[in-house]
């Protein structure tokens, strides 16, 4: 009864969920495209033995491209689809796998959209990243006997309580996961505590830290450092993934940088490229701005280079020398600090940073991480690196301990898919 009911509401909130999808295509135009994908209206090539692999946006996709590209060299023979909700989810798809996978928007959760999804594709497998459950989606898996897993699997405190209040409809839910690979024992202790039955949880610990730098694009950041650091004269800052509301102060804090350090290079990057040019204007309005997707050159001169470019986030993390992790002075739970400690980086934070809580003591406890609450402390520990290259590399060398001291997760959760595909045949 929950389910209907919950079914219900959704079919009654679409025209809403339409609307937004209208506004957001009023600030970037894919939201209003292939909007037929989203309610299972597709053609689907030729596909065998499907695994789904669902990844809400970019950063789980980031995340799942080692498993997708393991299970591709595990299993030639099978089809992988890749779905997003997100257009810079799908970019992402396009640019890391080609047509080596099919992608597609996931189906929004109604009982119709799902159902004609599952009839196109036919999965043997769905693998779920990170913590996107649906409960009609994972109840017509389990109806057609489609294993789900949950991936690299995460649940905050405040997930976890709004789960519980919900528990008519989440209960369910949860029973109906085949298997849930967690990323430490907190989140799977609160997974069981929502009534999660024992045997269906592991710890794998979390594949982020499984990040590997090409060494292509490591020669390519160590180029583009050597030009924009004028030769290593200049200390290049980073902020990355920054959210509304954080780029305000992240400005106000390098201008108190530049009272001391006249010469450092600010490279920010807005997590949403909707906000590009928003946050191009502020810029503008104070500093000597480049736009990396106008391809001018980076002089002496530029104070601020705005990475309004997609897919480079990591290239540009290997030209900094302090990476600032965005989504963290706002209450977002912050962005993946991972992959700037795989380039040996030292880090700041803010205060919210549940997403990566895991990575963040083990940062933190390693000497590896500073927080701050506002732009005078930003300020402060930016000079206090900027001014210590020996604090920078300890730091940076202990970031980089911390990724790999904790790899091998991703083993860990392919053991798990592979024994539910054997499982099924």
């Amino acid at each position: 009864m929950a389910r209907y009911l919950y079914s219900l509401v959704f079919y009654l909130i679409t025209p809403l969920i339409l609307l937004r999808l209208w506004y957001r295509a009023s600030k970037a135009p894919a939201y209003g495209q292939r909007i037929a994908e989203r309610f299972g209206f597709f053609t689907a090539p030729k596909l065998t033995d499907t695994i789904w692999v669902h990844s809400v946006s970019v950063g789980e996709t980031i995340a799942a491209a080692p498993l997708v590209k393991r299970l591709q060299q595990q299993h030639p023979h099978a089809s992988i689809v890749v779905t997003t909700m997100t257009p810079t989810g799908s970019d992402r798809v396009k640019a890391l796998f080609g047509d080596s996978v099919f992608h597609v928007y996931a189906p929004y959760d109604l009982p119709g959209a799902v159902q004609r999804f599952l009839k196109r594709i036919q999965p043997k497998l769905l693998v779920i990243m990170e913590t996107e459950l649906w409960p009609n989606t994972i109840h017509y898996c389990r109806q057609s006997s489609i294993p789900v897993v949950l991936a690299n699997a995460r649940l905050s405190e405040k997930s976890a309580a709004g789960y519980q209040r919900l528990s008519w409809l989440t209960g369910a839910m949860l029973n109906n996961l085949s298997k849930v690979v967690a990323q430490n024992q907190t989140d799977a202790d609160r997974f069981l505590a929502l009534g999660l039955p024992d045997d269906h949880v592991e710890v794998s610990g979390s594949i982020k830290f499984d990040v590997e730098i090409d060494n292509r694009l490591i020669a390519k950041a160590a180029s583009l450092k050597d030009q924009w650091s004028q030769q290593g004269q200049r200390l290049i800052l980073m902020a990355a993934s920054t959210h509304q509301g954080e780029d305000e102060i992240i400005l106000d804090a390098f201008k108190q940088v530049l009272n001391t350090l006249s010469d450092a290079l600010l490279i920010i990057v807005p997590r949403h490229p909707e906000r590009f040019d928003q946050v191009a204007g502020l810029c503008a309005g104070s500093f000597s701005t480049t736009r990396r997707s106008q391809s001018h050159t980076v002089d002496a001169q530029t104070q601020v280079l705005l990475g309004d470019t997609m897919g480079e986030l990591l290239l540009l993390c290997g030209c900094a020398d302090i990476v600032f992790v965005g989504g963290s002075l706002v209450d977002s739970g912050g962005h993946n600090m991972l992959e700037p400690a795989a380039w040996s980086l030292p880090l700041i934070t803010g205060d919210s940073d549940f997403n990566f809580a895991e990575a963040s003591r083990l940062l933190q406890q390693r000497s590896a991480l500073l927080r701050v609450s506002d732009a005078r402390m930003l300020a402060e520990k930016i000079l206090m690196l900027g001014e210590s290259e020996p604090l920078r590399q300890s730091m940076g060398t202990n970031a980089r301990a911390v990724v790999d001291e904790n790899r091998g997760a991703l083993d860990r959760l392919l053991l798990a898919i592979n024994a539910l595909l054997k499982s099924i045949g």
